[in-house]
């Protein structure tokens, strides 16, 4: 089978060659063409390099081509995969820092409250005219597969105003599986789910160990789990108190619901600081810069070190070659994917991003209806679909009233500052990340003035916030090799999670 996939943002380690190597291990793709794209041209040589060696050394004749020209990345591409972070990290850095001024605590800030909305609003901006060199240069119809954050806004604008057919891709219903199947203390196969929510507020609404439910008693096993009882405790209180577990980690699931970080001194009673992904202050912008420290020091030895086998037994668990591969070959897979709802689920609106079981074959992607959630988890959904769309709507329109309001509307934001903390926050998020806000120019140039007038909201300059460690240094983390080299080389920045730190 011969087609072409293209790579935008392959200067991301983590993604680039894992993609690769599993798309690579479908034995009827060993002639499909493969373009690299990125802006860093030196983060687009060094992953080029690297997957060129895997490529040579599982005795392949593919000749990837590594561009900084978009366009020519995207010429009669068929799928198209995104792995993008637009601002890098010196945006991320102000998604993290500027809102713990005003006392919003983020572990992340990628998908939800300030971060996630400001990220939103740089990443929907460029990724219309990603859109736009699709639908003109690349193969009709062709599928763009997205593992960029937000993952809900990105997939809703592409979908909605990029003219482009979009899925949303992650790996947070296979982490929480895998959890679900260690607190009942069974194999992760054996354990039969249905997922249902939205990106990273996905709820396993049923969970079942050979026809018997087990869904009842998923509490107590947390509950009493050496581990989970510790690293997990707000998503066990959001079992406890609606029902269900959910996808994402104790650190993520904090910052999208009001209740568990808008009281400084409270957060490290629902946190664990035994890994990043536990509730840590800025912990996955500090893994991020210390991965790519990591890889730029460390780059000659990774291309000492054994190549990465492309065999079946060795392709992860995300979902992207395994749709590439159920379209193309027909072999059946199911998943969980993020895609407009369309009454899919049917207390959530339609024009919504939803994360449901889907199946891919021949025929293309196809969602069974999942019916109604639960009352409660629907609610805390819908909560948060209101905060995308008008994020979505802002982004596109570079409309910052809209930003403004989508920024209230965040259960987190609007739990720890008021209307004017708001209003100032924005202003300096608008102005600190201009670079990247090209649909905001008119508003920025008033924020400015606005913040230089003097009159301002105080605020808590220099707050490090309830639980922020220090980046390690190259020389800090050439006491762990194998733990950089896992950070910088993966995907899932948290799949292996050390004990909890008591």
């Amino acid at each position: 089978m011969s087609f072409k996939v293209a790579f935008i943002g392959a200067g991301s380690i983590g993604f680039t060659r894992g993609l690769l190597r599993d798309l690579l291990s479908v034995p009827e793709f060993k002639e499909m063409e493969v373009a690299f794209t990125d802006i860093n041209s030196h983060n687009l040589d060094m992953v080029t390099r690297l997957c060129q060696r895997d490529i040579d050394e599982n005795g392949l004749a593919i000749r990837i081509q590594p561009t900084t020209d978009r366009r020519e990345a995207l010429k009669e591409a068929r799928y198209i995969f995104t792995v993008v972070r637009i601002g890098g990290l010196e945006a991320f850095q102000h998604d993290v820092d500027i809102p713990l001024k005003y006392g919003v605590d983020q572990c992340v800030g990628d998908t939800l409250c300030a971060g996630g909305i400001m990220y939103g609003q740089r990443g929907i901006a460029e990724m219309m005219n990603i859109c736009k060199d699709i639908r003109e240069v690349a193969a009709p119809d062709a599928l763009l597969l997205n593992y960029a954050n937000p993952m809900a806004m990105m997939t809703w604008a592409c979908n909605m105003y990029g003219g482009v057919r979009t899925i949303g891709l992650c790996h947070g219903v296979q982490g929480g599986h895998r959890q679900i199947a260690q607190a009942l203390g069974l194999e992760k196969k054996d354990i039969d789910i249905i997922c249902a929510g939205i990106n990273h507020q996905t709820w396993y609404i049923n969970v079942k160990h050979n026809g018997e439910d087990m869904t009842g008693k998923l509490l107590e096993a947390f509950e009493n789990h050496p581990e989970f009882s510790t690293t997990e405790k707000v998503r066990i209180d959001m079992m406890r108190r609606f029902g269900y577990y959910s996808t994402e980690s104790n650190g993520h699931l904090s910052e999208y619901v009001p209740w568990y970080r808008k009281r400084s001194d409270e957060i490290m009673d629902w946190i664990d600081l035994g890994t990043w992904i536990n509730g840590e202050t800025g912990g996955y912008l500090r893994v991020c810069k210390e991965g790519r420290n990591w890889f730029e020091t460390e780059f000659p030895n990774w291309m000492k070190e054994d190549p990465l086998i492309y065999a079946a037994d060795k392709r992860s668990e995300e979902h992207g070659s395994y749709i590439i591969e159920g379209l193309e070959t027909g072999r059946v897979y199911r998943g969980h994917f993020n895609v407009v709802n369309n009454g899919v689920i049917a207390n959530l609106p339609d024009d919504a991003i939803i994360e449901a079981p889907g199946y891919v074959d021949r025929n293309g992607i196809s969602l069974p209806h999942v019916g109604e959630l639960p009352l409660g988890c629907a609610a805390v959904c819908n909560v948060s679909i209101s905060v995308q769309r008008l994020a979505v709507e802002a982004a596109i329109h570079g409309d910052d009233k809209l930003l403004r309001q989508a920024m209230m509307m965040d259960p987190l934001v609007g739990a720890v500052c008021n209307p004017k903390e708001i209003w100032q926050m924005v202003d300096e998020l608008l102005v600190a990340q201009a670079p990247w806000l090209p649909q905001y120019e008119a508003a920025i140039e008033e924020a400015r003035e606005r913040l230089a007038s003097g009159n301002l909201v105080p605020t808590r300059e220099g707050y490090e916030g309830a639980a922020r460690l220090k980046t390690k240094t190259v020389e800090e983390m050439m006491e762990n090799r194998e733990a950089a080299n896992r950070n910088a080389g993966e995907a899932d920045k948290a799949q292996e999670r050390p004990a909890a730190a008591h």
